[in-house]
C-alpha cells in the first residue's frame, strides 16, 4: 500500500476501521444452518468464537461457567475486584452507583486494596466446581507470581494481556518478563496481548504462545487512544496480523489463532472482524449487557486500577437480556446487539462461507458510506444502527 503525504517530511499509512469497509456477497450462499461456527485454540475447541473480556463488569466466576455452558469461555481478571474482596458483589453495586463526578476516585482507592493469593484460589475453584472453563488473566507484572497460583489452583488457560506489549520490553525498574521461559514454565496454554502489527504479531507467535489478541485502544469503555495517542482501527489491524499468523504457520507448520479484542459493537463487527482475518472476538461491552454480568449493568475498562493514571471510563449499558438471548438469541432489538450467533452465520450463508477459515476469504470493500447511506431516517429517529 502507497503512504500518502501527511506534511512535507511525513508519509503516513492509511488504514481503516470496521465502519469504513463493508462485506461483498458471494455467487454462492448457504443454508445458515449449515455453517460451522467453532474454532480451536491449543487443542480446545469451543461451539463459538465469542470470548468474553477479563473485566470486572463482564466475568465473575459465575459469569464464567454461564458461558461455559454456550460453548465458549471468559477469563476473570486477577487484579480485579475477584480476588481483592471476600465479598466482591458488594463492591460492584458501589461501583455501579456512584456519582460520575466521584468514580475515578472511588476506584482509585478500591484498588489499592492488596490482592490475595487465597482468593485467587477460591475463584478458580469456584468457576472448577461449578463446571466452568477456568481461564484467568494478569498483567505482566505479576505473572510469573499468579501465573504459578492460577495453574496449581486448576487454571486451564491463562491471558497474558496489556495496553502494548512487545517480545523486547525494556525496564529499568524491575525484572523483564521473559515469554519463551514463561510459556514452557505454566504448562497450560497462554494467550498474549495486545497488539496491532505485523512485526508483533510475528514475533510473539514464536514464544510459544496459544494465541494473540489484536486491538489496543477500541474497546467501548477503553480510553488509551485519547490518552495515550496510540492504537490502529481494528480492520487494517487485523488483517496485519492474520498475515503475520499465516506466514508462521507458512514457515513453522503451527497455527496460532488471532482474537480481535475491541471495538465491536454489533453482530456486524463480528463478521468483519473474522472477515478481516480473526479466528475469534473477544468483546466486553456486549456480554456487560447480559442479566449474568457482574456490572450491574454498567461496563468499565481493565486499565481503571491503574492509580496514578486511571484509564477506562465507566459506561452505562444497561441489561437487555441474558447471556443466551445476546449470544443466540432471539433478538428483542434492532441495532444487532443481540443473536450474535446467529448474525454470524447469517452473514456467513450469505457470502458463502461455510466455516471460519472460509469467512476469512471473502471479498472486502473500503465502503465509507456503508453506514450513513439511505439511513437518514433512522439516523433521525435514533433507530436501528443510530440508538
Amino acid at each position: 500500500m502507497a503512504d500518502v503525504q501527511l506534511g512535507r517530511s511525513r508519509a503516513v499509512r492509511r488504514v481503516y476501521g470496521f465502519d469504513e469497509i463493508s462485506l461483498v456477497p458471494s455467487i454462492v450462499t448457504i443454508n445458515p444452518e449449515d455453517t460451522d461456527v467453532s474454532w480451536t485454540v491449543a487443542d480446545k475447541k469451543f461451539d463459538i468464537p465469542i470470548i468474553a473480556s477479563a473485566m470486572d463488569s463482564v466475568v465473575s466466576p459465575k459469569t464464567a461457567i454461564e458461558l461455559t455452558k454456550v460453548g465458549t469461555f471468559g477469563a476473570l481478571n486477577l487484579q480485579g475486584v475477584w480476588t481483592r474482596y471476600e465479598e466482591a458483589e458488594k463492591i460492584l453495586e458501589k461501583i455501579a452507583s456512584v456519582e460520575k463526578e466521584k468514580y475515578v476516585e472511588l476506584m482509585q482507592k478500591l484498588y489499592e486494596e492488596p490482592i490475595k493469593k487465597e482468593l485467587i484460589v477460591k475463584r478458580i475453584k469456584e468457576i472448577k466446581d461449578g463446571g466452568g472453563f477456568a481461564a484467568v488473566s494478569s498483567i505482566p507484572q505479576q505473572a510469573t507470581e499468579f501465573g504459578k497460583i492460577a495453574r496449581d489452583a486448576g487454571a486451564e488457560m491463562f491471558v497474558l494481556q496489556s495496553t502494548v506489549i512487545s517480545t523486547k520490553h525494556k525496564s529499568k525498574a524491575s525484572p523483564v518478563l521473559d515469554l519463551n521461559t514463561f510459556c514452557k514454565e505454566m504448562g497450560i496454554p497462554v494467550i498474549v496481548g495486545n497488539c496491532v502489527t505485523y512485526e508483533v504479531a510475528l514475533t510473539l507467535m514464536g514464544t510459544g504462545v496459544a494465541a494473540v489478541l489484536v486491538g489496543i485502544g477500541p474497546g467501548a469503555a477503553c480510553t488509551s487512544r485519547g490518552v495515550l495517542g496510540v492504537g490502529i482501527p481494528m480492520a487494517t489491524a487485523i488483517a496485519d496480523c492474520a498475515a503475520a499468523r499465516d506466514s508462521y504457520f507458512k514457515e513453522n507448520g503451527k497455527y496460532i489463532p488471532i482474537i480481535a479484542d475491541g471495538g465491536l459493537v454489533s453482530g456486524g463487527d463480528i463478521c468483519k472482524a473474522i472477515a478481516c482475518g480473526a479466528d475469534a472476538v473477544m468483546t466486553g461491552s456486549q456480554i456487560a449487557r447480559s442479566k449474568e454480568a457482574p456490572g450491574n449493568g454498567y461496563h468499565w475498562g481493565m486499565a481503571t486500577p491503574n492509580a496514578t493514571l486511571p484509564r477506562g471510563s465507566r459506561i452505562k449499558v444497561g441489561t437487555i437480556g441474558t447471556l443466551k438471548e445476546i449470544l443466540y438469541g432471539p433478538a428483542k432489538f434492532d441495532d444487532g446487539s443481540m443473536n450474535l450467533v446467529g448474525a454470524l452465520k447469517t452473514s456467513m450463508g450469505t457470502l458463502g462461507a461455510e466455516n471460519l477459515k472460509e469467512m476469512q476469504q471473502v471479498q472486502i470493500v473500503i465502503a465509507p458510506s456503508i453506514l450513513t447511506e439511505g439511513k437518514v431516517y433512522q439516523k433521525a429517529q435514533q433507530l436501528g444502527m443510530y440508538k
